[in-house]
């Protein structure tokens, strides 16, 4: 008998073409897995940017299958896996490289059980599409252990309060930032500061933004100065989910000596860096099937379905796009091109042409 076909997005090529291709699908669930029927896939800024740098992915990884944040329904529970059946609704971290079998941007996908959540009843699986990668890449950097984040709260225990302390949130709007500004809310910091585009502040300041500013009035050269007068009390804690040189720079001016600043993606060289006034900067990629991310995405899975059907964390808001996986690579352009703001982009890969 023939081998079950599927159809995928292939990155073809080192810092080449996205073709939808039809490729086996896995057959059965390994140990400890699940093989899980794709039902929605988020894209993300870093998709593109491994196709346009080449970032991440080894030579001999391509063709590649991307795609980080995946939803959908348990197909098969493989040996050794408890708390899961047939059918169930699920989200996860999906991965890349050689690891492509469980990425997003296809129709079948393995899931490792460890790392994998159940879908609340109220949420669709767009919106369980919409939170694994940002809300991993936030909670590793602001709650994880040192060295991978600032352990503000490695165990999402409720009765830890930063309350009076000054927070800021570079790029509030974009996925990441949405689910920074809730985990920090969790903590009761205030001020939460909140760097975004002005028409994304009524959404903003229902997940917990206090002080806004408008992006498009001030400069990322003359942040770091508004955001101090935002606030009576030095700020603590910088998450920049922008990640560009200007802004890492910003936050690190904004923060207090001895304050603690998480960058996405890489680390650039801050001017005036000292280890004399005590500031901590980290860089996380937020992957948590990520060798050193995998402890704390167990703690994430198992912490993040009661917050997210209590209504602590909510979901990203989304568009989706049409036609399935062929949505994809213009969907990626926009983002590119900074022409999405405020929500997520989905694709449901069941509808490809």
């Amino acid at each position: 008998m023939s081998q079950p076909l599927q159809k995928a997005l292939l990155l073809q090529t080192k810092q080449g073409s996205f073709a939808v291709s039809t490729i086996p699908r896995p057959l059965s669930a390994t140990p400890g897995e699940l093989l899980v029927k794709v039902m929605a896939s988020g894209l993300n800024p870093g998709d593109w940017k491994v196709k346009e740098y080449g970032w991440f992915l080894a030579d001999d990884h391509y063709p590649a299958i991307l795609g980080a944040d995946v939803a959908g329904e348990v197909e098969e529970v493989g040996n050794g896996v408890m708390g899961f059946k047939k059918g169930d609704r699920v989200f996860f971290n999906g991965r890349s490289g050689k690891q492509s079998e469980y990425a997003g941007y296809q129709q079948y996908a393995r899931a490792p059980a460890d790392i994998t959540v159940k879908i609340p009843a109220r949420l669709s699986y767009a919106q369980a599409a919409t939170m694994s990668a940002g809300l991993n890449t936030a909670a590793i950097g602001l709650y994880a252990k040192e060295p991978i984040g600032l352990a503000l709260n490695p165990d999402f225990d409720p009765d830890i309060k930063f309350s009076g302390k000054a927070a800021l949130v570079i790029g509030g709007s974009c996925c990441v930032g949405q689910y920074a500004i809730q985990l920090l809310r969790y903590l009761d910091f205030s001020p939460i500061i909140v760097y975004a585009s002005k028409h994304n502040f009524d959404y903003l300041r229902n997940l917990g933004a206090t002080e806004l500013i408008d992006r498009n009035e001030v400069s990322p050269e003359s942040l770091a100065t508004a955001a101090k007068s935002r606030t009576l009390n030095a700020i603590d804690v910088v998450f920049d989910a922008v990640g560009s040189d200007e802004t890492q720079q910003a936050g690190y001016d904004a923060l207090l000596n001895g304050g603690k600043m998480v960058v996405t993606m890489f680390l650039s060289q801050i001017k005036g860096k000292s280890d004399g006034d005590g500031k901590k900067v980290l860089g996380v990629i937020g992957n948590v099937q990520r060798e050193e991310n995998r402890e704390f995405g167990r703690t994430i899975a198992r912490k993040l379905s009661n917050l997210v059907k209590e209504g602590i964390i909510v979901p990203n808001r989304y568009d989706v796009l049409p036609d399935g996986l062929n949505g994809i690579t213009e969907g990626l352009g926009r983002i590119k091109n900074n022409k999405v703001s405020g929500v997520k982009l989905v694709v449901y890969p069941q509808e490809t042409a």
